[in-house]
């Protein structure tokens, strides 16, 4: 089966390249790339986050105490109870 729309080829490349030129203008053009090879990295960068985290087993949870379910706030309330 032939595929009806495929990649660009040799001219047509020069061709797209002149409409960006034309869309977007000179100038404009080394920060687009810019945004674009930034936006790229990122994109690497979760991707292979995502594939560490999925390679990972997971932790078993440790056992918690009931005195460990204490908010901060209780605890610093503890302290000054204790020193008054």
């Amino acid at each position: 089966m032939i595929p009806l729309i495929g990649m660009p080829q040799g001219a047509e490349w020069l061709i797209i390249l002149a409409i960006v030129v034309l869309v977007f203008g000179a100038a404009k053009l080394p920060d687009l790339a810019r945004g674009t090879g930034q936006a790229l990295r990122i994109f690497k960068a979760e991707t292979k986050g995502l594939r560490d985290d999925d390679a990972k087993p997971a932790a078993p949870k440790a056992e918690l105490n009931p005195a460990d379910d204490v908010a901060e706030g209780e605890i610093v309330d503890e302290r000054r109870e204790n020193n008054a």
